[in-house]
């Protein structure tokens, strides 16, 4: 479920960017921005490019003030995919960074931003971060989810979600297609008592949200179209 799409228009990373600085939570170098006496908490959990990514940071920042704190982790530790490694291929890079144990981390970032007096979070994954995104949906650490052109995410992951969940797919994605964006959408209708947002963007491919250029005004309004929604759900139900 990894391919070309996954990694195109890479990001020049800057670890000095942003608005926010870098700390350690919960063992990670992890990109914070926002209030720290904020008891509203957003996690943002990359795709294969990892939290030096510039429009990512630009991401937490702009949900920063919205009035969340908000925390990028490095849950590649140090270790991004790099496409001019032809050594290392996507395929081997991903056997070195398994969803599962990000997932585990993922819970004890959340268990280190409750213990600062965060009352309630909202997580969202980009890609590879949306299977991480949804690990944590299952088990209800969290108040809220959004996935954003999702890698490796399955139907049976969406039937076991337990927490309000948005799904921001696109239309030209070999990753997660609309004929899948729409099956998740059914199998939520279906749930009792878990509210969702699933939609599909016409006209951008996998990895739109976070992977613009900037110089593309019509890319970055899409993009931005796509945070506005996200921000409109973790608005709704972290709180």
């Amino acid at each position: 479920m990894s391919g070309p799409q996954c990694c195109s228009n890479p990001p020049v990373l800057d670890r000095s960017g942003g608005a926010g600085h870098v700390e350690k939570l919960a063992g990670l170098d992890t990109y914070v921005t926002g209030s720290p006496d904020s008891k509203l908490a957003i996690l943002l959990i990359s795709d294969v490019f990892g939290y030096d990514a510039p429009n990512l940071r630009k991401l937490a920042d702009k949900s920063a003030a919205a009035g969340f704190f908000v925390v990028v982790p490095d849950f590649l530790h140090g270790d991004p995919y790099v496409p001019e490694n032809a050594e290392r291929p996507i395929s081997a890079w991903i056997k070195d960074h398994g969803t599962d144990k990000a997932a585990v981390e993922a819970k004890s970032v959340v268990e280190a931003l409750r213990s600062k007096g965060v009352s309630s979070v909202g997580a969202a994954g980009f890609c590879w971060g949306a299977k991480v995104v949804v690990e944590l949906a299952k088990i209800g650490i969290i108040q809220a989810a959004v996935l954003l052109h999702p890698s490796f995410v399955t139907v049976e992951d969406i039937n076991e979600v337990k927490v309000p969940i948005s799904v921001l797919g696109a239309e030209n994605d070999h990753i997660s297609p609309p004929e899948l964006v729409k099956k998740f959408e059914e199998v939520l209708l279906g749930k009792s008592g878990v509210e969702s947002f699933v939609k599909v963007f016409p006209k951008v491919a996998h990895g739109w949200t976070v992977r613009y250029k900037v110089e593309d005004q019509e890319a970055v309004t899409k993009a931005e179209e796509a945070h506005g929604d996200l921000l409109a759900w973790f608005s709704k139900h972290v709180k």
